[in-house]
């Protein structure tokens, strides 16, 4: 019974955390193939966001403690984006939050290293300043 208990919290959890992360990406438009802002990132990915517009974020887990990790985000459709991370079991690791400017006619782009050795729970805010400013992200463990 014990065991059951504690299959029941894990599948709780796992159901739990998949509602979030489809909670902070509902609503967001799709973008026509040809204005893609970031591509699928393939077998190394962890996360894709395709494209979001306004404000946002993701949660994840299930980080290899020895692969190194790259987040990618991208925006247009003039103003900005702030983005800020949170990782659960590295606060000390935490990259600064940083502000991504979003030209109106096409995307900027930049990639973020988060190294290797991580483990646990982690997540992005990303804050646009403008409900049409359009966004995508990526985490990503080459092997």
């Amino acid at each position: 019974m014990k065991h059951a208990r504690g299959m029941r919290r894990t599948a709780a959890t796992v159901a739990t955390a998949s509602a979030l992360a489809l909670a902070l990406t509902a609503g967001a438009g799709q973008a026509a193939a040809s204005d893609e802002l970031l591509g699928h990132p393939g077998p190394d990915g962890l996360i894709w966001v395709p494209e979001q517009t306004g404000s946002g974020g993701f949660v994840s887990g299930g980080l290899a403690t020895w692969l190194d990790t790259h987040t990618t985000f991208a925006c247009e459709g003039g103003g900005s984006i702030e983005v800020a991370f949170r990782l659960d079991e590295h606060p000390d690791r935490d990259p600064a939050p940083f502000t991504l400017n979003c030209p109106a006619g096409s995307p900027a782009r930049i990639t973020i290293p988060l190294g290797t050795g991580l483990h646990g729970g982690f997540g992005a805010t990303v804050t646009a300043s403008t409900p049409s400013t359009r966004w995508a992200a990526t985490v990503v463990q080459p092997e």
